[in-house]
């Protein structure tokens, strides 16, 4: 259980760090865009593949998530990995912050990505 914890809190470090990444200048503008994509799908409550379904559910958690981490930290320069590093333990020592422009910007583009997958489906049905 302890390898499971450490490994959940080093995916939270990197997920900050890609965070950090993401707001940097130096990084270019490719990093940027698959990073943003990265850390806003850890950060969403949302899923593609919905938790309750039975072993599947968990595999964004485990598989996608982790190796989108594993990519975006391979596109973005040393220079800007090592300053991003200190960034993200600074922040994991004070405690993450809230950003309730950004969480409120996600749950709008979720909602309104079932909103067109419901007016689709009825539309078909109809």
């Amino acid at each position: 259980m302890e390898k499971i914890k450490a490994w959940a809190k080093n995916l939270k470090r990197q997920v900050f760090i890609l965070y950090f990444a993401y707001k940097d200048e130096r990084a270019p503008w490719y990093a940027k865009a698959f990073t943003a994509c990265v850390v806003v799908y850890a950060f969403s409550p949302i899923d593609l593949i919905l938790d309750f379904i039975p072993i599947l559910g968990y595999l964004d958690d485990v598989i996608i998530v982790p190796l989108g981490i594993m990519f975006a930290l391979k596109m973005i320069p040393k220079n800007v990995m090592s300053d991003c590093k200190v960034k993200a333990e600074e922040m994991m020592k004070n405690g993450k912050p809230k950003n309730w422009i950004v969480g409120s910007l996600i749950v709008l583009i979720w909602s309104l990505i079932i909103l067109c997958l419901i007016v689709k489906a009825y539309q078909l049905f109809n």
